[in-house]
């Protein structure tokens, strides 16, 4: 490679530190710094990951200016959950649960990323929580199954779980994964 390319690697790497440094001023405490969008480009569609970056920049500018936008407090939960950082997604959906505690899809979601991080009995809270809110939840149900069975171990409670779900939706999705998950069970 010749000097000029790695000059302007050099320059670059040295312009996104500062970039990034300066960017992040500001930011409370844990949270990462925040980074430029990258312009979009005329000459390629963006990848599905640049894009999922791009939608968590414009979502945290978004809760910055107006802190009580419910929907962009959820979808920073979600980009956060799906690009598997569990404790961002958890302050996330905690901001979006203060402007709507009751919400059963939030609760869940956030239950999902506490289970990730480990911590089986806020996600049991959170899911019994939703199920309480919204008896007929099929998601909160089928989860709390998964960590009673997966993570702590209570057969008697993952399959009174999974027997919910296939009460509430005998049809659906979940219903089928439940019947499979109490047959697993059961043989063991």
């Amino acid at each position: 490679m010749d000097r000029t390319i790695w000059a302007g690697v050099g320059i670059g790497l040295a312009a996104g530190l500062v970039i990034g440094f300066f960017a992040g001023k500001g930011m409370g405490s844990g949270a990462p710094p925040m980074l430029p969008a990258p312009p979009p480009s005329d000459q390629q569609p963006m990848s599905p990951a640049l894009a999922l970056q791009r939608r968590i920049f414009d979502n945290r500018q978004v809760v910055e200016r107006e802190p009580k936008n419910l929907q962009a407090w959820i979808a920073l939960g979600h980009d956060y959950f799906d690009t598997h950082q569990p404790q961002l997604a958890i302050d996330a959906y905690a901001k979006a649960l203060e402007l709507e505690p009751n919400n059963s899809d939030v609760l869940t979601d956030q239950g999902v990323m506490y289970r990730e991080l480990g911590n089986f009995d806020k996600a049991v809270a959170n899911f019994k929580k939703a199920g309480t809110l919204n008896p007929k939840h099929v998601q909160s149900a089928f989860n709390l199954g998964v960590v009673y069975a997966n993570d702590l171990k209570d057969k008697a409670k993952a399959i009174e779980a999974w027997k919910r779900v296939i009460a509430i939706d005998p049809m659906g999705p979940q219903a089928e994964a439940s019947r499979k998950g109490i047959e697993e069970l059961n043989q063991k």
